[in-house]
């Protein structure tokens, strides 16, 4: 006898959105929370999915209800339930709200949260794909890939791959803040430039000179002044030795106190590090313990050995924790000695 599939399959929608500097997702859910709602249910009509799950961050409440209205109108209108348009597919959503943790942003720390237990990240393999809400196959996807998929359905994948980069297809949503004239989202092609998203944001303000600019949130990396014409393309900032990831564009000018930044960075991933695994408990509070004694300009063994002792413990999360927390909490400390040699006689 064939071996029957799981039952049921599900399908999260990530919208934690906890990354410092990062809320295009809440620009989404609060403009057009039925976009959301609809490219779920294509989602979860091309993987089987039977439940939809929107993973809400706790602390948007007018996006919860925009949402909680478009849900309720697309059962109303037989878009969501037992037979949506008359289909025989049976699919609907429920929000789940987040409680501040930073980690429930990890695809499988979700499932741990959802169903009712602490938010820690599972080991893997079995993947989601397999084993994951419930012990049943999973889809996750964040809000940004999820409404790409009515361009790619209503447009057709060829048409959605002419815009931006033949290795990055399509529009990125970038959360622009900190010194510039007109924070806010801004949705441009792959491959637009860092000069072209600063002038687009009005530049920096009062005249002041920009110091650097921190890509991707907390786990990203900096960029300097030299870096302006970096193409934002997937292969283009991981070749600058960055990354897009939640689309942060933190615009810093001369004013900014970069130790002081550097220190807060490292007391957050402190924080938000569930404990789990060694490499990330006790490397997050090493991070920090360095920075502190560079901060206070009482390095031990002089500043080149407490940089080193840095770049280790670094390596050492990215090479043992068992998520990205860990893997990325050092991320933005070591760009900016590296790049913008901070504790080295650089910018301060």
């Amino acid at each position: 006898m064939a071996k029957q599939p799981a039952r049921p399959h599900y399908l999260i929608c990530n919208a934690d959105e906890s990354e410092p500097g990062t809320f295009k997702d809440r620009a989404v859910l609060e403009g057009d929370p039925f976009a959301v709602v609809e490219a779920m249910t294509i989602a979860a009509h091309a993987t089987g999915c039977e439940r939809g799950y929107v993973y809400l961050r706790g602390e948007y409440p007018q996006a919860r209800h925009a949402l909680e209205h478009a849900l309720e109108q697309a059962r109303e209108r037989g878009f969501l339930g037992d037979d949506v348009m008359g289909e025989g597919f049976a699919f609907d959503v429920e929000i789940r709200r987040g409680a501040g943790a930073y980690i429930c942003g990890e695809e499988t720390a979700i499932f741990e949260s959802i169903e009712g237990r602490r938010g820690e990240p599972r080991n893997k393999p079995p993947f989601p794909v397999e084993v994951g809400l419930f012990g049943k196959p999973t889809v996750v996807n964040n809000v940004e890939t999820l409404v790409n998929v009515l361009d790619v359905v209503l447009g057709s994948g060829p048409s959605f791959a002419e815009v931006g980069t033949e290795g990055s297809t399509g529009t990125k949503l970038l959360c622009v803040s900190g010194h510039v004239a007109r924070p806010g989202t801004y949705e441009v092609p792959f491959g637009a430039t860092l000069r072209e998203i600063l002038d687009l944001a009005g530049g920096v303000p009062g005249g002041r000179a920009l110091q650097a600019v921190l890509m991707g949130g907390a786990a990203g990396g900096f960029l300097g002044p030299d870096d302006l014409d970096v193409a934002l393309t997937f292969e283009g900032v991981r070749e600058a030795g960055t990354t897009l990831g939640s689309g942060v564009v933190l615009v810093l000018d001369e004013t900014i106190d970069l130790p002081r930044l550097l220190m807060r960075i490292a007391g957050f991933f402190r924080d938000e590090s569930c404990g789990q695994c060694v490499p990330c408990r006790v490397g997050t509070v090493r991070q920090e313990e360095s920075l502190a004694r560079l901060l206070a300009g009482e390095p031990r063994g002089g500043v080149e050995r407490e940089l080193a002792l840095i770049a280790e413990v670094g390596q050492c999360m990215r090479d043992a924790s068992i998520c990205g927390l860990g893997q990325t909490a050092s991320s933005a400390v070591e760009s900016a000695l590296g790049r913008l040699h901070v504790f080295q006689g650089g910018p301060a």
